[in-house]
């Protein structure tokens, strides 16, 4: 299939090079020509294992990139969202690219003649509601079409491990209304695990939950590291024990430093 991918950061550049390799065709679209330019010339915008051979290898192939919306949608079925929600100073999320992105994409859509389904995919980590109370909007006030759908698709990447990640999920999450949510799960039908397909609120829920789950555990880890300390216990030895008991697993029960990085922080807090 034809895919558009809308941002060029972290989860777009990512996402547009790992499904280059499962087999479609894709163009990227990013408003800074620096990294449009990068990823014309097969070289990533950002450092991750595994990221630079896949780009040099789709680029050679057909992968590109361009500032412009109408140079990427009207001849695309998918286009995905994968612009920063970064946090404002009260913890919301700022949806102000978010809401560029989707207008832009209202306007692109409109040069769309063909009669077959569209479906735009929020990939953005956006809380319960965004999908449909402001991007659906957004976009559909550009111009009446049955044959846009919109879909949120979530992405669960670790950083130094997302290609990896990528293409050998622990699970697929896709909201939005069956024929959208079906050409979705179409995209990834050369990865061998069933996609889980819900809602749009709850496929947006299910992100936040995800990630304030994993933070728990890290904090929790460091809870018991401070008794153990002061009790005279190896707090690795506790989690590594506890880790083999396959309803809990041993991933992220580390004591040490809390919980960082670039998502973890701002979900907690918009949640």
């Amino acid at each position: 299939m034809n895919v558009a991918i809308i941002g060029t950061g972290y989860v777009g550049t990512v996402t547009g090079a790992c499904f280059a390799e499962l087999g479609h065709n894709v163009v990227c679209v990013d408003i800074d020509r620096s990294k449009v330019d990068l990823i014309n010339a097969g070289i990533p915008p950002i450092h991750e294992p595994g990221l630079a051979e896949l780009l040099e290898k789709h680029a050679r192939a057909g992968l590109r990139a361009t500032v412009d919306y109408n140079d990427a949608i009207p001849s695309s079925d998918l286009t995905f969202i994968c612009v920063g929600t970064p946090s404002d100073e009260d913890g919301r999320i700022d949806l102000s690219i978010v809401r560029c992105a989707s207008e832009s994409i209202g306007d692109a859509l409109e040069l769309n003649g063909r009669d077959s389904h569209h479906v735009v995919v929020v990939k953005s980590t956006v809380v319960p509601g965004t999908t449909e109370d402001v991007v659906a909007p957004l976009i559909r006030a550009r111009g009446e079409r049955e044959n846009v759908g919109i879909a949120m698709n979530p992405e669960f990447l670790r950083e130094g491990k997302a290609v990896y990640d990528f293409m050998n999920p622990d699970k697929i999450v896709i909201g939005g209304d069956p024929s959208s949510a079906e050409m979705v799960a179409r995209l990834y039908e050369k990865i061998p695990c069933e996609a889980t397909l819900t809602d749009i609120r709850t496929a947006e829920m299910i992100k936040y939950a995800n990630n304030s789950f994993l933070a728990t555990k890290i904090s929790f880890a460091n809870e018991i590291g401070n008794i153990c300390k002061q009790l005279g216990i190896d707090v690795y030895e506790v989690m590594s024990a506890i880790g083999k008991d396959f309803r809990i697993s041993e991933q992220f029960l580390n004591a040490g430093a809390g919980f960082g990085g670039s998502c973890f922080p701002k979900d907690v807090k918009a949640l």
